[in-house]
This record gives structure tokens, C-alpha cells and sequence, in this order.
């Protein structure tokens, strides 16, 4: 009944995710190639993360 009210700590991971994305092709689109690498490692870890997180709901 009160499912609304519960946080979901996915949807706040997801949208870290798809900014760090961003923030990845901008880089890529500059030439910052070793940006682009950091960048899109730290979203890959945050995919495995949000994964992890509703594979167990």
C-alpha cells in the first residue's frame, strides 16, 4: 500500500549512470581518449552495481 513511499536506490544509480555517459561521449567527442576510458570504466562498475541491486528485489 505504501510502495510509493519507499525509496528506490536503482533509479538514483541509473541516472548517475546515464550522466556519466554523457560526461563520456563529450570526452570522446573532444579527443580526451583516456577520459573516455576513466569514464566509461566507472559507468560500466555502476551497471554491474544496479545489476546487482535488482537481480535481489
Amino acid at each position: 500500500m505504501f510502495g510509493i513511499f519507499k525509496s528506490n536506490p536503482s533509479k538514483k544509480l541509473r541516472k548517475s549512470h546515464s550522466i556519466l555517459l554523457e560526461k563520456a561521449m563529450h570526452a570522446q567527442r573532444n579527443g580526451d581518449i583516456r577520459g573516455y576510458a576513466m569514464l566509461t570504466a566507472e559507468a560500466d562498475s555502476l551497471w554491474q552495481e544496479i545489476q546487482r541491486i535488482e537481480k535481489q528485489n
